[in-house]
């Protein structure tokens, strides 16, 4: 293979690279199969992200270590028009509230989700395990050993976020759920939603379904 020579060759290979693997790709292997070292992968992969960011149509994200690129979030409804592509499904408020909850509190068992949100989560724990959101990550050490639930890898693409140790703060993370939702109901409750969990207010599961 040719010697990357210059950071700006090395950054427009991993734009090609990016763009024709569609799906995420491990920093390490990349820095493994291009020959290069870590710190010069870091800085070509700066530079590109760089320009593709803003207004840029397609964006270059990370998580888990990986990188890849996405179309611009912002633009999300003129490429739907355009392509009409199955969309995601719309996740409910109540499995937003308990979604919020995993995240913030994994590794966290269905009891506990109930004791925050004092509702019954059944129905939002299965919709976010259907939609791989979160999975089962162990049984807990107490009576019964109930189910323990985490965050995916799934769930950190859908919100463009790189790792639960970067999770934003509550009023952030509500941002980035209604610019991929485009629920305008949630305006009126995003700046109290996720502040304090221990503060929430939460609708019945059941009100919402009927």
């Amino acid at each position: 293979m040719a010697t990357i020579d210059t950071t700006f060759n090395l950054k427009e290979v991993l734009r090609s690279v990016l763009f024709v693997a569609g799906e995420g790709v491990e920093k390490e292997y990349l820095a493994e199969k291009l020959e290069v070292s870590t710190k010069e992968l870091e800085k070509a992969l700066s530079e590109l992200e760089k320009e593709c960011s803003g207004e840029c149509g397609i964006h270059l994200i990370r998580y888990k270590n990986k990188v890849q690129f996405s179309s611009n979030p912002n633009f999300a409804n003129y490429v739907s028009d355009v392509l009409s592509p199955v969309r995601e499904k719309s996740l409910t408020r109540a499995a937003l509230e308990t979604l919020a909850i995993i995240a913030y509190k994994q590794p966290v068992t269905k009891l506990e989700i109930e004791d925050i949100r004092r509702v019954n989560c059944d129905y939002a724990t299965q919709a976010l395990l259907d939609q791989n959101m979160i999975e089962i990550v162990g049984r807990k050490d107490a009576v019964g050993r109930p189910l323990m639930f985490g965050t995916t890898e799934a769930f950190l693409k859908r919100f463009n976020i790189e790792s639960v140790d970067a999770l934003p703060d509550y009023d952030e993370l509500m941002e980035r759920i209604k610019v991929l939702h485009n629920e305008e109901d949630e305006k009126e409750q995003s700046d109290s939603l996720f502040r304090n969990v221990d503060d929430f207010h939460f609708e019945d599961e059941t009100e919402e379904q009927a």
